[in-house]
């Protein structure tokens, strides 16, 4: 991407880099892989559902069965990012109140980077990349320490290596090396940009997205402002997965595509990602596995639209979050396959 100097012509680009042009570039790989060009059963996990969906709207002849796996779509026509951010705060919150009932003594840790941070020139701390880590950069952590099985956990011991140990009577308080590297581990757009450059634009039909999460999340600031927060003595909320605006300015890897991501943002003219109408007469077998507190795919806009999907089978389960097929992926794909194959009791 960085060879295209002109941000409109990177913006041009990368709107080929949606779920309409995978189809086309699955079935494109379909068709010279297959024998005989006969269709193919596909597995969409997360957005790779959303893209399972937008396959079964506009190239079913392709399909032979579908799995979705935490990835059913809101379809509605416009930009439905903000019904899905709106939804998908409410649900974090829930998050962050379940990980401080079971980390209480991380409330006043998290309080003192928060407000260290603030304190700090620049409002910031500088990291290994180049970027700054800011309170509201910290907050981005709970993107994976909120939403996965063992998220809580890593979260925990994350911040208990976040200071430095004070060896020499006197010397200033820092934030650990440690904890500066493993930041943007967890905050890897250095070796995925596209995720923050393409992610609201996944939601778009006809409209633009306008930062929808920034937009949303002002509607929560009281909530979701961490210097306030930490001033007044209450927890910090980490977010979930959001992207805004003020990331393309603290995060080394993703300034190059600031200026690109930002016509991006306000770009209107998105084409169709989903045939409500195909979805109707859908005739491919689709088995679905639902999370019943998912953080990132909110339950009640995924119920929504798989009653629109005709014959689609659901296992709505509380049992995994959001990384079940990563974490017991044979279970969850032996429960689905038997679903379609009349193996297991549809629910």
């Amino acid at each position: 991407m960085q060879q295209i100097k002109s941000a409109q012509k990177l913006a041009d680009y990368l709107t080929h880099f949606r779920a309409d042009n995978i189809v086309n570039d699955a079935e494109f790989i379909r068709v010279r892989l297959v024998p005989e060009a006969k269709p193919w059963t596909v597995l969409g996990q997360s957005y790779g559902g959303f893209c399972g969906v937008t396959y079964l709207s506009f190239a079913p002849q392709g399909l032979k069965q579908v799995l979705l796996t935490g990835g059913i779509p809101p379809i509605g026509d416009g930009c439905t990012a903000d019904s899905v951010y709106k939804a998908c705060f409410e649900q974090l919150i829930c998050q962050n109140e379940k990980y401080y009932k079971r980390f209480p003594q991380d409330i006043e840790i998290v309080r003192d980077v928060v407000t260290f941070l603030a304190e700090s020139e620049g409002g910031g701390v500088q990291l290994p990349s180049g970027g700054i880590l800011t309170p509201r950069g910290l907050q981005f952590l709970g993107l994976s320490g909120l939403g996965s099985s063992a998220g809580f956990e890593r979260l925990h011991y994350l911040f208990e290596r976040v200071w430095d140990p004070i060896l020499v009577p006197g010397a200033p308080k820092q934030i650990s090396s440690y904890f500066l590297n493993a930041f943007e581990t967890w905050v890897s757009f250095g070796t995925n940009p596209l995720y923050a450059i393409l992610h609201e634009s996944i939601y778009c039909q006809g409209a633009s997205s306008r930062w929808s999460a920034h937009r949303v999340r002002a509607d929560h600031e009281n909530k979701f402002d961490a210097i306030k927060a930490a001033k007044e003595g209450r927890p910090v909320l980490f977010t979930g997965e959001m992207i805004y605006p003020w990331m393309f300015d603290e995060s080394e890897a993703l300034r190059p595509f600031k200026d690109a991501t930002h016509i991006l943002a306000e770009k209107e003219d998105w084409p169709p990602l989903y045939d409500i109408a195909a979805l109707k007469d859908n005739k491919v077998p689709v088995a679905a596995a639902v999370y019943y507190e998912d953080m990132y795919v909110n339950f009640k806009l995924v119920m929504e639209t798989a009653s629109q999907i005709a014959g689609i089978r659901l296992w709505v389960t509380n049992e995994y979050m959001h990384s079940g097929l990563r974490d017991a992926g044979g279970q969850v794909f032996d429960q689905l396959m038997g679903m379609l194959n009349g193996k297991k009791p549809l629910f």
